[in-house]
């Protein structure tokens, strides 16, 4: 029974659009949100709505249209059942990484547990056909590979190229501030970080600190894990522009972190002389299980203490921090770690994971990719394993001319994976895509093109990623930025650049990058873990059937 003539003029509203549905085949199948007319009688509530799905646009409207239409009938539920183990694990790893020097420590042990060998860039290296090893560089890089057991000097390296670090803020070398009753915390901003998303978010420290241990000073790492920082807001009675004029915080006036009030400090903390706070210092104390005169020096990050989770409704999304870069760097060490013994066996070249610090500044430090390290790898391995007198009696001695040559050799035969975050398309702001470029999570990985080299894939380069897909059901995705937008870049210019490495830039799509906050596809952790295996099992026999220059 229909209630009111409100009602029935939505009955025939609803009767047209049937009809319109009915007399004209040719349209679409999309979703619309019509009044439904057979209301709750004994509600007052004239807000009773029913999803009906009817033609709303005809096919040439469809053919212009740059956003991709979902037919309801025909769209096949995603089980994320299968992926998720992986997701979980990865979140842990996030979780327990809240520094790049706690990143390198967790990739550490989760390559000592699968039989990889740790060695000293200080000493000697004795290496062997399908040994695995790694070595760390100034506790934020790690260098990991894995020899084939008919690896010979001179051989190439198939690399995969990462970074540990991400935006964040640094605590000062003088951080002790004091301002209208707070105590405050003086920090550096790191990188490009979307500095508004750390407002009003439960904040703390990570890093390492050099302690005093007897007649040693021993870097150890620490993680305080309850909130002791925040960057407040500016309440908006006392600025109403900031909702229409923007929200735009100054950097060094307005991302100073409270730790304490005067009122609630020590006196001794007010009038200590010290270049830090007691209380940042007390906290520091504790959790190293020293007193605070054996701190002696710091590398601290401001971080985030909410944990990574999994969320959406069907379990779909990974929200954390840190994606940027992380996330290839787990995804690239887990590929490494899954490659089979047997490909190893049969391996002519050395499987190589190398996670660089400092790509977010530029990379020009020790432990940054525009440093040696590639090459410092590739030679070092090249001499361990180079033929001897014990190997070869007729030999006298490699000369070194010849130990060099084999390093050139090595190198021109290399090929490596820059492996770093990808823009997924933003629902909200799709016009920031280029229409023929928009990569969704959940799709798998995400080959990076630029004409300008902001990214160093080439069609030779971007191939292999294509063909290694396409042989192992992995799907690939494919990104440019539009003409009128900048482009980020990656390590893939710097190495390729550098070294002449062959280099294809890819990466796992998401959104929200440089936030204290970002998202990724849940599926896409198990594709690329999937594609870095499959390279390092399967590249060397497809680099053989690929001729560029004369060869």
């Amino acid at each position: 029974m229909i209630n009111s003539l409100s009602n029935i003029k939505y009955i025939n509203r609803y009767t047209r659009a049937l009809l319109s549905c009915t007399t004209n085949p040719t349209r679409s199948t999309t979703s619309i949100l019509v009044r439904n007319p057979i209301s709750n009688i004994n509600s007052n509530s004239d807000s009773v709505y029913k999803k009906q799905f009817y033609s709303t646009e005809s096919k040439q409207q469809q053919s212009k249209s740059t956003t991709t239409t979902t037919h309801t009938n025909k769209s096949k539920k995603m089980n994320m059942d299968e992926f998720l183990p992986n997701a979980k694990d990865f979140i842990s790893f996030i979780d327990k990484s809240p520094s790049p020097y706690h990143a390198v420590s967790n990739v550490a042990e989760m390559l000592k547990a699968q039989g990889f060998v740790q060695l000293s860039e200080k000493q000697k290296w004795e290496l062997k056909p399908n040994g695995k090893y790694f070595f760390t560089r100034d506790q934020s890089c790690i260098s990991a590979f894995a020899v084939g057991g008919k690896f010979k000097s001179g051989n190439g390296f198939n690399i995969v190229g990462a970074h540990t670090d991400s935006p964040n803020f640094k605590v000062r070398p003088i951080s002790k501030v004091e301002n209208v009753g707070y105590l405050q915390v003086s920090v550096e901003c790191y990188g490009g970080g979307l500095w508004y998303t750390w407002f009003d978010r439960d904040l703390t420290v990570a890093g390492r600190v050099i302690v005093k241990d007897g007649d040693e000073y021993v870097s150890k790492l620490v993680h305080i894990k309850k909130p002791i920082l925040r960057i407040p807001s500016l309440a908006i009675h006392l600025d109403r522009t900031v909702n229409t004029d923007g929200f735009k915080p100054n950097t060094q006036n307005h991302l100073v972190p409270i730790i304490a009030t005067k009122l609630g400090a020590q006196v001794s903390d007010i009038s200590d002389p010290t270049k830090h706070h007691t209380v940042l210092l007390d906290l520091l104390s504790k959790e190293l299980g020293c007193a605070i005169g054996d701190i002696q020096n710091f590398d601290l990050s401001v971080c985030d203490t909410q944990p990574a989770a999994i969320g959406g409704g069907l379990d779909e999304f990974v929200f954390s921090p840190r994606l940027d870069n992380l996330c290839m760097s787990y995804c690239s060490i887990k590929g490494l770690i899954k490659a089979s013994a047997e490909s190893l066996a049969n391996e002519e070249n050395v499987l190589s994971v190398i996670l660089f610090d400092n790509e977010e500044v530029g990379s020009s430090s020790p432990q940054g990719a525009c440093s040696p390290i590639t090459v410092d790898t590739i030679a070092r391995v090249n001499s361990a394993l180079a033929p001897t007198q014990e190997s070869t009696p007729n030999l006298i001695s490699m000369p070194a001319n010849d130990l060099n040559s084999l390093v050139e050799l090595s190198t021109r035969k290399t090929f490596l994976i820059s492996a770093d975050m990808a823009h997924a398309v933003h629902p909200n702001y799709v016009a920031n895509h280029d229409p023929l470029y928009r990569p969704a999570m959940n799709k798998g990985p995400v080959i990076k093109y630029n004409a300008n080299l902001r990214y160093a894939t080439s069609s030779p380069t971007s191939f292999v990623i294509l063909e290694l897909g396409k042989k192992n059901s992995i799907p690939i995705q494919e990104f440019l930025v539009k003409n009128d937008s900048p482009c980020g870049s990656t390590i893939g210019p710097i190495i390729a650049g550098g070294y002449g490495l062959r280099t294809v830039d890819i990466g796992n799509p998401q959104l929200s990058m440089h936030s204290i906050r970002e998202t990724c596809g849940v599926a896409d952790i198990t594709y690329a873990i999937n594609l870095f295996q499959k390279y390092f099992e399967q590249f060397t026999a497809i680099d053989k059937t690929v001729s560029v220059d004369l060869e």
